[in-house]
Order: C-alpha cells, then structure tokens, then sequence
C-alpha cells in the first residue's frame, strides 16, 4: 500500500468504498508541526464523475485501484463525448469533454502516444504523451529577427489552448508543446 506522499497525478486510488482518479496535488507543509507534509488531492469519482477535494497526511496509507492504460488513438466528438478508439482491438472508449477538459486542449485527430484510463473495465480518462504537435491558428505577425530576443507573444492553438511562443513563430506553424507545462518546445519537424 502506498503511502499520500507516493500517489503521483492520474493515479487511481481506493477511497471511502469509491474508486477516485487523482487530478491534481497539491503539497503543503504547516509551520509549526512537527513531522510530515499535508497532501490535498482534488479527485474525481470514476463512476459519477464527481469531484472531491481530500487531505493526506504524508503518512496516510492509500489503496490502487485496478487500473490498466490501453493506447488509443482520438476518433471523433459525439456531443458531449470524445471518442477514442483502441490502436490493437479497435475498441471504442467514450470520455465526457468534462472529465478530459484540461487533456482535451493537446488532443487532435494527429495526436499520437494517447492512452485510455481503464478501470473495473470503464474508461475513466486519458493519459497525455509527454509532448503534442498542434498548429497555430492565431498569433501576432512575426517580426523579422525576433528570434535574436528572447521575448515571447501568446498564440492560439488549433485545440483552443494559449501558449507563449516565441516572436519569430507565425500562425499557421505547427510546434511541439509539453503538456505537463504547457511550454513551447520547438518548431514540430515537416
């Protein structure tokens, strides 16, 4: 059993009789006390999608759910729903656009190194590649020899995400951004 201070984000853990997939983590350490970190974990409940917010002591022992990651690839949206098919069986998963809203701004249809987030034999969320190749569809003009400064402009990407990229970059480029960060990386290769 691991411990609050070993769950990473995506994870998926046993809490309250409830299966929760861990979405964000926060780290705190209160003045003042002796010993460990505090832990506030915001999860979203597998089945109803509810979210909830807890609190970890460092030390507190948590349960994995059975979970299993399954590559796919993004299909189409069905409404509400994207729809990811399996890259071996050709299985389609359903996602809600709530529950993958903030995944949802590095997927394309040419998004590759997807997986789907199986648990109990539900699909519950996606898991990012480290990097996205996405295309700009709106930014400044670009100047000529920006790229010898190193200031930056916002630019719209085709999935509605804004990042900063540098002045020498146009719309219409497609570049690499790193989804953990959401940081430009790099023009994407032809």
């Amino acid at each position: 059993m691991p411990k609050a201070s070993d769950i990473k984000k995506n994870a998926a853990v046993e809490h309250n009789g409830k299966v929760f997939i861990v979405r964000d983590i926060e780290r705190s350490v209160p003045q003042g006390r002796a010993g460990g970190s505090l832990y506030r974990m915001r999860m979203y409940d597998v089945v109803t999608g509810g979210k909830i917010d807890e609190t970890f002591k460092d030390s507190d022992m948590l349960n994995f759910a059975d979970l299993s990651r399954r590559p796919a690839m993004f299909s189409y949206i069905d409404g509400d729903e994207y729809v990811f098919m399996d890259n071996e069986d050709y299985t389609p998963y359903n996602l809600n656009k709530e529950s993958i809203a903030e995944e949802a701004l590095f997927i394309c249809e040419d998004t590759i190194g997807l997986s789907v987030i199986i648990v109990d034999g539900v699909a519950v969320g996606v898991d990012l590649p480290p990097s996205v190749e996405l295309v700009i569809t709106e930014t400044d003009p670009s100047i000529k020899g920006g790229s010898a400064t190193a200031r930056t402009k916002p630019a719209i990407l085709s999935t509605g995400l804004t990042v900063q990229v540098p002045e020498h970059i146009s719309t219409g480029d497609k570049i690499k951004v790193n989804t953990e960060e959401r940081k430009f990386m790099g023009r994407a290769e032809k």
